[in-house]
């Protein structure tokens, strides 16, 4: 894991997101002082903020196992959390309405087609009407914006949406059988426990 301070974050961002975007995101690191480092990808979260009260200093990570797109996303995610608390005090909830309106409101100076392509555009504006806790529980965003990440071309995966039931599958390395679906999400049994999870439809799994 890298640290990376304001000196050179602008040389940072030249290779994590679109061009057009990077003067903005250095602006809000000088107005708004934060540490940030790039770490391995987390499955649990693509981003993290936490406030270091010993030191008072803000802390922002963000994974580097992402597209440009999703990057920028998160940076503004975890960036927004620092102004809203600075704003409105660390009583808030974390992904509450003073959240909800700083995220939106640091967004729409990037809502544009020369960051944007067209149909991300719409899907991210559509999702900044109210952004959830995770942009990973908005499946249309994902969908979307997996068409512009290299790692999801691996032509031997596949949507569990498309899987038939009763199929068995690899999935975050533990192996599952599908069941029944539930709107946009579908029951699977990990075969190791026994237990069954709720998995999103548009899952890339490997079929066993």
């Amino acid at each position: 894991m890298k640290n990376f301070h304001s000196d050179n974050l602008l040389i940072l961002l030249q290779d994590k997101i679109p061009e057009k975007a990077i003067n903005y995101c250095n602006d809000l690191q000088r107005t708004f002082p934060f540490r940030f480092k790039i770490t391995k990808n987390r499955r649990s979260k693509a981003g993290d903020y936490r406030f270091n009260k010993r030191f008072n200093t803000h802390h922002i990570t963000v994974n580097n196992s992402q597209n440009h797109y999703a990057f920028l996303l998160t940076y503004i995610h975890e960036v927004a959390h620092l102004v809203a608390f600075e704003k409105y005090g660390r009583n808030i909830r974390p992904h509450g309405a003073e959240w909800k309106s700083t995220f939106r409101n640091l967004m729409l100076p990037l809502l544009t087609p020369d960051i944007f392509p067209d149909d991300l555009l719409k899907v991210v504006a559509r999702h900044l009407k109210n952004p959830r806790a995770s942009t990973h529980s908005d499946h249309r965003l994902i969908e979307v914006m997996r068409k512009y990440d290299p790692q999801f071309e691996n032509g031997n995966q596949t949507k569990l949406r498309d899987l038939k039931t009763g199929l068995k599958f690899e999935f975050n390395d533990r192996i599952f059988e599908k069941l029944e679906t539930r709107r946009t999400r579908i029951v699977c049994q990990e075969q190791r426990s026994g237990k069954k999870y709720l998995i999103p439809e548009i899952a890339l799994v490997d079929v066993i």
